[in-house]
């Protein structure tokens, strides 16, 4: 089994998940006591906020350092918007970061699907990092149209989801976002933060939604059971 390396705290609630989700998976594939070998580097998100998601490749980086260090197999960055990184972080390490979204392209490709809505951070839905994963395998990202909208959102992901905080009214925003970006011609949407899934799933729509928590764990997964 190949030991990976998690940065989390970003934020802890979406880590959790990914603990969970990981261990749970493994035990399912092999059984018996196995669960995952892992280590995690858990960040102060307070520390992400204060200096702004721009301003942290140190931050993310020298968790990465750390964890290549204590001699892991792969790096996983859990969170969609750290990704922001991933590839000069890439180019600086020897082992592979497992990511996120090249993941999440390969399940939409898997459904045959062009054209996807995105929700996640705004850095997530206005940068390019994302969405050019998604456009080198031929997939057209929507986002929402209004400025207010994704501010909205951005809200509801630091000031809720990444409090563990889940809200009613917030999950109908977000059921609304979903079924605009669906009117626009998107054939199934991205849930692009990890925080997502708190609020809403694939049981809130009839069309397919790709939770790239999960996606990222079976990719993970896969790597970890990797001779």
């Amino acid at each position: 089994m190949k030991k990976i390396g998690l940065v989390g705290g970003i934020s802890w609630t979406s880590t959790l998940d990914y603990y969970k989700y990981i261990n749970e998976g493994i035990n399912q594939r092999l059984g018996g006591l196995n669960s995952a070998e892992c280590l995690i580097y858990s960040l102060n998100f307070s520390d992400i906020q204060d200096k702004g998601w721009l301003n942290s490749f140190d931050l993310i980086y020298n968790a990465c350092t750390n964890l290549v260090a204590s001699n892991v197999d792969a790096i996983v960055l859990s969170a969609n918007t750290a990704h922001l990184f991933a590839d000069e972080i890439q180019s600086k390490i020897d082992i592979p970061i497992i990511h996120i979204a090249e993941a999440t392209a390969k399940a939409i490709k898997k459904e045959k699907l062009r054209k996807v809505g995105l929700l996640g951070t705004k850095f997530t839905m206005e940068m390019d990092f994302y969405k050019d994963k998604l456009k080198e395998s031929n997939i057209e990202p929507l986002i929402p149209l209004e400025k207010k909208d994704i501010e909205e959102i951005q809200h509801i992901l630091k000031n809720e989801l990444g409090k563990g905080i889940v809200n009613k009214e917030s999950k109908l925003k977000f059921i609304r976002y979903a079924n605009e970006l669906m009117d626009r011609g998107a054939e199934g949407i991205i849930l692009g933060c990890t925080e997502i899934p708190m609020l809403i799933g694939q049981n809130d729509f009839d069309f397919p939604v790709f939770d790239t928590t999960k996606i990222h764990v079976e990719n993970i997964i896969d790597f970890i059971l990797t001779v």
